[in-house]
């Protein structure tokens, strides 16, 4: 896209436009969409707060039960997680080494 453009004259929206384009050309090519960077920080997320201890406030919410119908509305974080742990072929016990967990959860970034 940008061969033989070096010499032209442009302005910083042009450029970051141009930059935009590049960079969904490269996560077409590499099959590579937004929705996995957000599974990807999701899961990361979730080692996060699995690796703490387990006095941890966050932790004890995650793992909490609430009884009772779910109202109409966005999925609950874990009901997420879940579905990528499983998208994934996770079962979440990878999670305590951690180098293994990044290149387990990570998904394929063109940059």
């Amino acid at each position: 896209m940008m061969y033989g453009a070096e010499t032209w004259a442009i302005k910083k929206t042009e450029e970051k436009k141009m930059d935009v384009a590049e960079m969904r050309m490269l996560r077409w090519m590499r099959r590579v969409t937004r929705r996995d960077k957000i599974q990807e920080n999701r899961l990361r997320w979730y080692g996060h707060v699995m690796r703490r201890d387990d006095q941890y406030i966050g932790k004890r919410v995650m793992e909490m039960e609430v009884r009772g119908a779910r109202r109409i509305g966005r999925q609950k974080q874990m009901d997420c997680i879940k579905d990528d742990l499983r998208s994934k072929g996770l079962n979440g016990d990878e999670v305590w080494d951690r180098g293994r967990w990044r290149k387990l959860t990570r998904n394929i970034d063109p940059t």
